[in-house]
């Protein structure tokens, strides 16, 4: 079978592996699209791990079930979750399922960028999610993704009438930005200084895409003449620069919650000025991937047309071009989320 194997974003090869041989309570997935995150060219949290085989956005085809699997058969079309919790450890308990030992222990081998894909047992029973047959596999890849989005919400604690400002207009900016209008926002704004992203966002319903290099205004004056003269009450980072973060933080309102939404290299550092955040009571969150209940309201999201995503999918290449699409989404300009086919 065919593979993806990533050694840096300009050394993506495709390669032959042997079909992976599935044991008690696992499923064998043949490939039909898998989304690319930034997460997959940063190369600071790839490189040191190289050779790997990347993809964690698959959706496919059940080709093969083992002894033990009843919930699943050949031919169903399915999501499947590169991480699962326990569900019983302290952190899964309190709902942090990214802390959990298990969930950073479980993956798909070799990768969600193979035609065939082992899936272990404890990701069959917790976070395999039958498709519904209305919805198509390129929009199913965007499962993940908008569940790191989900929780991302969930963590900036938007309540009815908070005004929203987003960093990035990316997928996963416009994914939050939605997110935000259904969870009340009484005006979401977002931040781009690609002009081809901002009409993006305003094409998908978002209340004000602005540039941050516009010469008539600086951004906080901007943001004054479209939020009644207010800073704003939450504020989404989506960037993984430092000099993001900064800004989030200089621009969030009194009250407000700031939320970084990727990370930047280990040793990167964020000054920050506590006496500031006491004084103006400014909460700071992160948010780091998803769990099973995330990946469920994800799937509802997109099978009712909540999210629509022709807003966020931009481009599709086959597998045997992966390395064409691991370029665009490391130097995105126009593309916003790429989705590689395996049809």
């Amino acid at each position: 079978m065919l593979a993806v194997e990533y050694h840096s974003n300009d050394d993506v090869h495709i390669v032959d592996l042997p079909i992976p041989e599935i044991g008690p309570g696992e499923l064998l997935v043949q490939l039909q699209a898998c989304g690319l995150c930034a997460s997959d060219v940063m190369e600071w949290y790839m490189k040191p791990r190289a050779p790997i085989y990347p993809g964690h956005e698959p959706v496919g085809i059940v080709a093969a079930v083992s002894e033990g699997v009843q919930q699943f058969s050949i031919g169903q079309r399915v999501f499947i979750h590169h991480h699962v919790p326990c569900m019983v450890c302290h952190f899964c308990q309190r709902g942090s399922f990214s802390q959990c030992l298990t969930f950073r222990a479980t993956r798909l081998y070799p990768g969600g960028l193979a035609e065939y894909i082992r899936v272990p047992a404890l990701n069959v029973q917790l976070d395999v999610l039958p498709l519904p047959d209305d919805l198509s596999f390129g929009a199913a890849t965007l499962i993940e993704p908008l569940a790191c989005c989900v929780r991302g919400i969930d963590r900036a604690a938007i309540h009815a009438g908070d005004s929203v400002l987003v960093l990035g207009a990316g997928s996963n900016g416009l994914m939050l930005a939605q997110l935000a209008q259904q969870r009340g926002a009484v005006r979401v704004i977002i931040v781009d200084p690609i002009a081809y992203r901002r009409q993006r966002a305003l094409d998908a319903g978002i209340d004000h895409a602005l540039d941050p290099a516009s010469e008539q205004e600086n951004l906080l004056q901007q943001i004054y003449t479209v939020n009644d003269g207010r800073k704003p009450d939450i504020v989404l980072v989506t960037p993984s620069s430092i000099s993001a973060m900064q800004q989030g933080l200089e621009l969030v309102g009194p009250g407000g919650t700031v939320l970084f939404f990727a990370p930047p290299p280990p040793a990167a550092t964020l000054p920050i000025t506590p006496n500031t955040l006491f004084f103006q009571e400014i909460s700071l969150h992160t948010s780091y991937s998803a769990g099973p209940y995330e990946t469920r309201l994800a799937l509802d999201l997109l099978r009712a047309r909540r999210i629509h995503p022709e807003t966020v999918i931009t481009h599709q290449f086959p597998l045997k071009d992966a390395s064409q699409a691991f370029q665009l989404v490391a130097n995105p300009g126009d593309a916003l989320k790429v989705v590689i086919t395996c049809r």
